[in-house]
C-alpha cells in the first residue's frame, strides 16, 4: 500500500502523516513514514539545493527536474524496497506536489511536469492520495505561529502563487477522484485525523 499526503504548506499534512503512522503501527501494520523531497541522503542533498533561500536564481525548469530527480532516488532507495517487504509506505508529498507547485504555481504546465515525473517514477502512483485542503491565507497564519518550522525558498512566493497551487490540487482531485480524496484541513486536528483514518481504513479493507 502506497499512501501520499498532499496539500499547501501549513495544511497540517505532516502532522497528520505522523499520527497516521503511529496509529497504523499500533494496529500491527508495518509502515514506513518518509517525505519528499528527501527521504534518503541523495534526495535530501537535492532538497537542500532546491529549498536554499540563497538560490533565488534557480530556474523553474531546473527546479522541476531536481524534484523529479530527488523523487527517483527516493523511490529506488526507500519506497520500492519497502514494498518488497510488504510494508505500507506513507509519504509526505509525492508527484502531485510537483504538478501543483511547478506545473500550476510556476506555470510550467501540469501535463509537462507530469511527463517528466512519470519518466522518473516508471509510472508508479499511490494507491491513495489524501489532499488536505484549506484557504492559503489561513494556512500561512498557521505557519507564522509555528516557530519550529523550517523557512525555505518557497516561502518567498506570493499569495497568488499559493492560491494557484491550491486550485491545481483541487483540479487534480477532480481529475483523479478514485485516487485523490479531499479532506477539509480547516477543521481541528482530531477531526482531520479521524476523516483521514476513515479514508485509509476504507482503502485497506478494499485490498484485503
Amino acid at each position: 500500500m502506497f499512501i501520499s499526503f498532499e496539500g499547501i504548506d501549513g495544511s497540517g499534512k505532516s502532522t497528520i502523516a505522523k499520527l497516521v503512522d503511529e496509529k497504523l503501527k499500533s494496529e500491527g501494520y508495518e509502515t514506513v513514514l518518509t517525505r519528499e523531497p528527501g527521504g534518503v541522503k541523495i534526495a535530501e542533498d537535492i532538497r537542500a539545493i532546491i529549498l536554499d533561500k540563497n538560490n533565488v536564481n534557480l530556474d523553474d525548469h531546473t527546479e522541476a527536474l531536481l524534484f523529479a530527480a530527488a523523487r527517483r532516488q527516493h523511490l529506488k532507495e526507500k519506497i520500492i524496497p519497502a514494498f518488497k517487504e510488504n510494508k505500507i509506505v506513507l509519504t509526505d508529498r509525492y508527484i502531485d506536489s510537483s504538478l501543483a507547485y511547478q506545473g500550476g504555481g510556476k506555470k510550467l504546465g501540469v501535463d509537462e511536469v507530469y511527463k517528466i515525473n512519470i519518466f522518473a517514477t516508471d509510472n508508479l502512483l499511490p494507491n491513495l492520495t489524501i489532499l488536505f485542503d484549506m484557504d492559503p491565507i489561513e494556512a500561512l497564519k498557521r505557519i507564522d505561529k509555528n516557530k519550529n518550522r523550517e523557512v525555505n525558498r518557497l516561502d518567498l512566493e506570493t499569495m497568488s502563487f499559493y492560491k494557484t497551487v491550491r486550485q491545481t490540487f483541487l483540479d487534480l482531485a477532480n481529475k483523479y477522484p478514485n485516487r485523490i480524496k479531499v479532506v477539509d484541513a480547516s477543521k481541528n486536528i482530531e477531526e482531520v485525523f479521524n476523516d483521514t483514518m476513515k479514508l485509509i481504513e476504507e482503502k485497506l479493507n478494499e485490498r484485503e
